[in-house]
């Protein structure tokens, strides 16, 4: 009689262990600065998807391509560091919802939120243009956040600004 009850208790502490492990995380709204991480990777490959029309720029396409990368990589640290790390080094599972394409653009990310290359090569022009819209969007966004993040999104606009006026000048 006492092995039965106290494997019925047992087994009802299991049951309830179990049932609290299955509730579902809460779904976070999208870190702000995952959609110009976005960015930076369509614009890294813009530019060199751009070497193909303007190979006489190669030298300031591939710095451009260099940099927005750079810019992605400092952009997903940050995200990151936010969610935190575990002492073992990964990280907690963090659910979001998906980016909303508006924020994005349609042209820098496929169905599944991934930076893809523009299928025609785009122009020194249109590579210009989308450098100056990603700009655009890092000083609006900087402006609606403060401390590192905010300087982080000024330097990239300030850096995309350079791009798109000195380098493709």
């Amino acid at each position: 009689m006492l092995r039965l009850t106290g494997g019925a208790s047992v087994g009802v502490l299991t049951l309830g262990a179990l049932a609290g492990c299955a509730q579902d995380d809460p779904i976070h709204e999208p870190d702000p600065l995952a959609a110009q991480e976005l960015l930076a990777r369509a614009d890294a490959a813009a530019a060199t998807a751009a070497i193909a029309l303007a190979p006489q720029r190669h030298a300031a396409l591939t710095a451009i391509a260099a940099e927005r990368t750079a810019h992605a990589d400092a952009l997903r640290t940050e995200i990151n560091r936010l969610v935190g790390v575990y002492g073992d080094g990964t990280t907690p599972v963090h659910r979001t919802r998906a980016l909303d394409p508006a924020q994005v653009g349609a042209a820098a990310t496929n169905s599944s939120g991934t930076p893809v290359p523009p299928t025609p090569p785009p122009t020194v022009d249109a590579l210009r243009d989308q450098l100056t819209k990603s700009r655009q969007s890092a000083a609006e966004l900087a402006r609606a956040l403060s401390g590192y993040r905010a300087g982080l999104l000024a330097s990239i606009s300030a850096a995309c600004a350079a791009q798109a006026g000195v380098l493709l000048a």
